[in-house]
């Protein structure tokens, strides 16, 4: 049985925070209006004025008028959703009390913001009644001015060791009658106040990688039909860490994460989209190297490899090792070291196929890929095999549904999704599967 989700979205690239208050020139509201504007590519899934740690707080006040203008004037456009970020705290009772005011001022229909508004997030909670706490509070401001229960979703920010042990708790917790935790929409890990709860140290001071606590948001994600997010990766110049943190995130089934800036906006949202191009790799000494598309080749360009055919075999040279092998003795050794990356027609292609063969009632069936590698002018011909049965395919369709959610979701990315991967195969990439 497949958990129950309450929201449309199934998943989330993009968590983009923007300060609701400066004080730089006359309008204090400028970054909400650049971020309100922002399309295509560089407009996040979701937006997050940010009235908590992004705004001093002494601004924050001028920070909920500030949303509340913006989003009234700009909300109907904006193509993601909008979830303003409000003050809380697990150990302060005026913090959670000034959330709560914002809340009810941001909310309130008479300042015409809220129709644009899907949701809070809610920073520094902590065990699971605080989590109710909020909930509460929720309940308060949908009741005091007449919006539907359970209308405005509930994110949390997990930054302390008590929300980590929540996420155990929150499937069970949903759906009792004395909550409304239904509402909640995304799980995100935040790591800076999280490494400060825990205490914990580096030589450098630099934060931990935290591979756990990504686990356990995606995990109780997971477990609740709820939506996991990571936390900012807060040197913005990194692109490749960037890139390489969201991959390792991927690998834990955690698609989404914060992003700083519109270019983090751009790369976190193409990223988890299935490459246009497949790419064959080789494991060489423990790295892997993408192979260069010469024609019909895959070819190796480094140093680290090198083959060379003999009289009766060959000589394949890894990392100063040399292996003396003969022609099936290279396949088997080579088949063993190289990996390939579909591209979105590939995946298309081979799911196409499995429901074809579906269709015609057989249950699994073998998937051939193919290609000549050249290593110091060498040609080696592969060939394997992947049996395709249900579950490879349910597998497979992972990122084609994320592809889905996005071009249902982002009509705006329309365009750019066309030219990215052809009319033809974004057609049938919305069709397969379904």
């Amino acid at each position: 049985m497949s958990v129950q989700r309450n929201y449309e979205r199934e998943f989330v690239r993009t968590f983009f925070t923007s300060p609701t208050a400066i004080k730089e020139g006359d309008d204090s509201a400028k970054m909400l209006r650049r971020a309100a504007s922002l399309r295509g590519m560089q407009a996040p899934d979701v937006w997050i004025p940010d009235n908590e740690d992004a705004t001093a707080p002494n601004m924050r006040a001028e920070g909920a008028r500030n949303i509340v203008e913006v989003v009234a004037e700009h909300g109907a456009d904006f193509p993601g959703e909008i979830h303003p970020r409000i003050e809380w705290h697990r150990d302060r009772p005026t913090t959670r009390l000034n959330g709560f005011e914002y809340m009810r001022e941001i909310a309130d229909p008479e300042n015409g913001a809220v129709e644009h508004i899907d949701g809070f997030v809610i920073p520094e909670v902590g065990d699971i009644d605080d989590w109710k706490k909020a909930d509460e509070a929720f309940q308060l401001v949908e009741a005091e001015h007449g919006l539907e229960a359970g209308s405005l979703s509930m994110s949390v920010i997990v930054e302390s060791g008590e929300a980590e042990i929540a996420l155990n708790r929150i499937r069970d917790e949903m759906g009792k009658p004395s909550n409304t935790l239904e509402r909640m929409f995304m799980l995100v890990d935040g790591e800076v106040d999280y490494t400060k709860d825990m205490r914990a140290m580096t030589p450098t001071g630099e934060l931990p990688e935290w591979p756990e606590l990504r686990h356990n948001t995606s995990k109780g994600a997971s477990a609740a039909g709820l939506v996991a997010v990571d936390g900012p990766y807060d040197n913005i110049r990194d692109v490749e860490g960037y890139k390489q943190r969201m991959e390792d995130n991927r690998a834990k089934g955690m698609t989404g994460i914060w992003s700083l800036t519109p270019g983090q906006v751009e790369v976190a949202n193409t990223a988890p989209l299935p490459p246009v191009t497949g790419t064959w790799l080789l494991d060489v000494d423990g790295e892997e190297v993408e192979l260069v598309a010469d024609g019909d080749t895959q070819v190796y360009d480094g140093d680290d490899l090198s083959l060379e055919a003999t009289g009766d075999g060959y000589v394949l040279t890894v990392g100063g090792d040399e292996h003396h092998l003969d022609e099936d003795e290279l396949r088997e050794q080579l088949l063993d070291m190289t990996s390939y990356v579909p591209s979105m027609d590939d995946i298309v292609d081979s799911m196409e196929e499995f429901e074809a063969a579906k269709e015609s009632g057989m249950g699994a069936i073998a998937m051939t890929q193919a290609a000549t590698l050249v290593i110091d002018g060498v040609e080696v011909s592969l060939e394997k095999d992947r049996m395709w049965d249900e579950a490879t395919y349910q597998a497979a369709q992972t990122p084609i549904t994320l592809f889905q959610d996005v071009y249902e979701h982002r009509p705006d990315q329309h365009e750019e999704l066309a030219e990215r991967y052809g009319a033809d195969v974004v057609e049938r990439a919305t069709q397969v599967g379904s």
